[in-house]
């Protein structure tokens, strides 16, 4: 059975949330601020956070970001605000879904079940043994140990973003409409869109600075990994 933190500072939500999720044989523990939510999630075993992001004592993003220091617990952002910038910044931070307020407590569970879904099958994956290390001029990838070096300085990324460029690598030179990655890098049920791929390409772009080049962009398609002629 997994195990869900509810972290809302109305307690109106975190009872609607708690119900569905009870529903959906989920266990469920309660936070009503950022700050108790870190201590929950720095002494607990979670499976997965939901996070309010307005929230006193401590917001959402910013616990979002301590707790990432400590464990890597999938979250999803709750928030009343919808802008693109707003999103950005949540996945920047590395949450891994973005729902917006008012929002329908069924939608939510199936956006719990599948970023719990890609979380297990991201584990899976990262348990199966290999010894891949791949090197574009000053770009080193180490698709075992899970980490890229831009001239030798250890990159800094989310988990979407080395999700992404991995598979770009695995699939070198072959052109990757956004529906593929999309469906490949975020799952098939996932309730996303175009512009959550363009959102990820920019800031996967931005780790990788000058070798940003290697990803090119095929208009009206989506993208792929080249070094040739680059």
């Amino acid at each position: 059975m997994s195990k869900l933190l509810i972290v809302d500072d109305e307690v109106n939500i975190r009872a609607v949330v708690r119900e569905y999720a009870e529903f959906e044989d989920y266990e469920v523990d309660e936070a009503a601020n950022g700050m108790e939510a870190v201590e929950k999630a720095k002494n607990g075993d979670y499976d997965l956070i939901i996070m309010d992001v307005m929230m006193p004592k401590l917001d959402g993003y910013s616990a979002s970001k301590e707790i990432r220091k400590h464990k890597n617990i999938p979250i999803i952002m709750l928030s009343a605000r919808g802008e693109e910038y707003d999103k950005l910044f949540g996945f920047e931070i590395g949450v891994d879904d973005y729902v917006v307020k008012p929002f329908s407590p069924k939608e939510l569970m199936a956006r719990v079940k599948a970023v719990l879904l890609r979380s297990k099958a991201s584990a899976a994956g990262a348990a199966q043994p290999t010894e891949q290390r791949m090197v574009f001029e000053g770009l080193e990838i180490d698709l075992a140990g899970r980490e890229v070096y831009v001239d030798g300085k250890k990159a800094s990324m989310t988990p979407k973003e080395y999700d992404l460029l991995f598979f770009l690598v695995r699939n070198k030179g072959l052109a990757l409409t956004r529906d593929k990655l999309l469906e490949a890098v975020w799952g098939y049920d996932f309730f996303g869109d175009d512009r959550t791929v363009d959102t990820h390409i920019k800031m996967l772009r931005g780790s990788l600075g000058k070798y940003r080049k290697f990803i090119v962009t095929l208009r009206g398609m989506g993208y792929k990994f080249d070094t040739n002629g680059v």
